[in-house]
């Protein structure tokens, strides 16, 4: 049976290791942080994502898991309301449709919840690939705890900032394209009192939407701000949180007391608005899935959605072929199309999202069977 070691303990990375089990392989879990990383805002599945949800007999569970709001209110700079939904005028394309929104966190858990009940993986928590030499037996990888293993594959499953794809295809600045803009996001109390209810604030250069989670017991902030490309250390929390708060600062409204939340928030994250663009996910015997390879910026609203099928269409074609030259051409011609229809979604429209024409196009760019290749 073929080995594979994953890089990543989130979305692309739990999915996979579940299929590569379901093809006959046997997959190992490295992640960087001692347990699965909890946080994020809130993400869309839709189109033949949902189905892979399905076959992994957690559909329902996500269904149940969704959010859900009755309205939103739209703020200026200082705070003033500007407008505002109500139940028979919001609709979210989410509630009455079969798009699934939850919370990063809450679908992460659900990964790993049936990865761990079905002993799919062995998981190693708290440590990290810091050197890979590809030879004629495999991969051999050496982890930053010290220990030297040899596995048939490696995937990168690790994110915008890639340790896979740095050590593999080259430096972040060689596949970052930057669209224009910084995201942070992090929980905090429901200071506000919000009922399923989103709170939007906007100027012409920083925003952020508020909203509440577990049955608005907490706030999650998604803030933002506009810039260029930013000189920072991606591991560098007080910074990354310095940085927020001086962009952020402008705002007014409850913006200060947010600020002061993020403070303390255990889950804060930041990153650039940025895609990864390649010309070839795979080296070898490594490849990239999802936002490793192909991340479309949460502006595009199908980053969990390519990571979900790019999981499934690789860990099939590592499970029907054990030639890489065969294996890994065959992921990157099925997935490439679906790809390029979804980033484009960031980048048709700036400012005003994508339209509901290109998002069902794109969406449904690879289809049930297309996915299936020769069948699971």
């Amino acid at each position: 049976m073929q080995t594979v070691l994953i890089s990543g303990a989130s979305v692309a990375g739990l999915a996979l290791a579940h299929w590569l089990r379901r093809r006959g392989c046997v997959p190992t879990v490295v992640e960087r942080a001692p347990a699965v990383r909890p946080g994020g805002q809130a993400i869309d599945v839709r189109g033949v994502a949902l189905d892979v949800l399905d076959r992994m007999d957690l559909l329902d569970e996500a269904r149940q898991a969704r959010t859900r709001m009755r309205g939103m209110s739209m703020h200026d700079g200082e705070g003033n309301e500007l407008w505002r939904s109500t139940e028979m005028t919001y609709s979210s394309g989410r509630l009455d449709s079969d798009d699934i929104e939850l919370l990063r966190e809450d679908l992460t858990e659900l990964l790993h919840r049936r990865v761990r009940a079905g002993r799919e993986a062995e998981f190693l928590f708290g440590d990290s690939i810091s050197a890979l030499d590809q030879g004629d037996d495999g991969v051999h990888v050496t982890l930053a705890s010290g220990a030297r293993r040899t596995f048939d594959y490696v995937v990168g499953a690790d994110g915008l900032h890639s340790a896979v794809r740095r050590l593999a295809f080259g430096p972040d600045s060689d596949h970052l394209r930057h669209l224009g803009s910084h995201l942070g996001v992090f929980s905090t109390d429901n200071f506000l009192g919000l009922d399923n209810w989103q709170l939007w604030v906007q100027s012409e250069s920083a925003s952020y939407c508020l909203y509440p989670v577990r049955d608005n017991t907490q706030l999650r902030a998604t803030l933002g701000f506009m810039s260029q490309s930013l000189d920072y250390d991606h591991r560098d929390i007080e910074q990354q949180k310095k940085l927020l708060a001086e962009n952020m600062a402008s705002l007014g409204g409850d913006t200060p007391k947010l600020l002061v939340a993020m403070r303390s928030a255990p889950d804060f994250y930041f990153a650039a608005m940025a895609q990864v663009h390649m010309d070839s996910w795979t080296r070898g015997r490594v490849a990239l899935v999802g936002d490793a390879g192909y991340c479309p910026s949460p502006l595009s609203g199908q980053g969990t959605s390519l990571a979900l099928v790019g999981a499934y269409v690789l860990a099939e074609e590592l499970g029907t072929s054990a030639d890489p030259a065969t294996a890994l051409p065959r992921y990157e011609e099925r997935m490439r199309p679906y790809v390029t229809l979804n980033q484009a979604l960031a980048t048709e429209n700036p400012g005003q999202g994508a339209s509901e024409e290109s998002l069902t196009r794109a969406k449904n760019a690879i289809t049930l069977g297309e996915m299936e290749g020769s069948g699971l």
